[in-house]
């Protein structure tokens, strides 16, 4: 009989593409899955995985192995869901993927209250760039996002994915101590043409919103440093090197040589909370996404 934790292990690795990038989903080290797979490679007396250049490729008998291990899980899903609703408590495992300034500036209070109220629930917390935490979750690899989006970049909301609310984070642009802004209340768009500005990479839903939102003020932003961490994008504000366009989830205290001022419109982030439809009634679902939208900042 085939062993189901072996298959989660070819499952995630067909998915992520890779054995370390399964190995940081699962929680387990890349050695563990190596392992894991070696064994199914045993029990099946199959090559499942081959090498390609630095990394490896699942064989075409992986590929029809992997597919019936996700039919294998989420048939387990639907057991796990129907138990823990008969119980009507929290229990099992769930995996939660969250951005980085959720992970750092919600998730945990969230996860220690889930802790202490739920022993028999074991969340499991990996950080996730929101651009792949949908699909994640619509892929069974993760059972909970708490994502993103912005006014000009709407969630998307595939088939059999719910989502929920958690609340509106707030952005402010930061300045250096001594720039002219730095007395200001509030300042517009229009304010910002000529400023240099440190921002995340192309591609992030941050960076498209400050090209596109700046380009449609009648000019064209000059990106001077890039950095994907908002504690790195700060650093650089107090450094005097630009100014940045930060939300403030999980900004923390702003360091000495940086001020924070409105900017009108205020720029709003949106967060939510994803779960694939077939695990609504469980009660870990409803229990955490509760909690999230309990402990976000009013």
């Amino acid at each position: 009989m085939l062993d189901l934790s072996r298959l989660r292990a070819l499952h995630a690795v067909s998915v992520h593409g890779s054995i370390g990038a399964a190995a940081t989903a699962l929680g387990y080290t890349p050695s563990a899955v190596s392992q894991q797979i070696a064994k199914l490679e045993r029990e099946t007396r199959t090559t499942l995985l081959e090498r390609r250049g630095r990394g490896v490729a699942l064989t075409e008998e992986a590929r029809h192995l992997a597919d019936a291990a996700k039919e294998l899980l989420s048939i387990v899903e639907r057991a796990e869901t129907a138990l823990e609703e008969r119980r009507g408590l929290p229990t099992g495992r769930l995996a939660i993927g969250a951005f980085a300034s959720a992970a750092r500036g919600l998730m945990p209070g969230v996860l220690a209250e889930l802790a202490a109220r739920h022993p028999a629930l074991d969340t499991r917390l990996t950080e996730v760039d929101p651009h792949l935490s949908v699909d994640l979750v619509a892929r069974g690899v993760i059972d909970l996002a708490v994502a993103h989006d912005w006014d000009i970049a709407p969630l998307p909301a595939p088939e059999g994915v719910e989502q929920a609310v958690i609340g509106d984070d707030l952005c402010d642009i930061l300045v250096p101590e001594g720039h002219p802004l730095a007395g200001r209340d509030h300042v517009t768009r229009a304010e910002l043409a000529k400023e240099r500005w440190i921002c995340q990479p192309p591609g992030t839903v941050c960076h498209d919103w400050l090209m596109r939102t700046l380009r449609a003020a009648g000019y064209e932003p000059e990106v001077a440093h890039q950095a994907e961490e908002n504690h790195t994008q700060v650093a650089l504000v107090a450094a005097g090197l630009g100014i940045a366009l930060i939300p403030r989830l999980g900004r923390g205290t702003l360091p000495a040589g940086v001020r924070a001022v409105a900017l009108e419109p205020m720029p709003t982030r949106r967060l939510y909370a994803l779960w694939r439809t077939g695990a609504t009634r469980r009660p870990a679902i409803r229990e955490t996404v509760r909690t999230l939208q309990a402990h976000w900042p009013v």
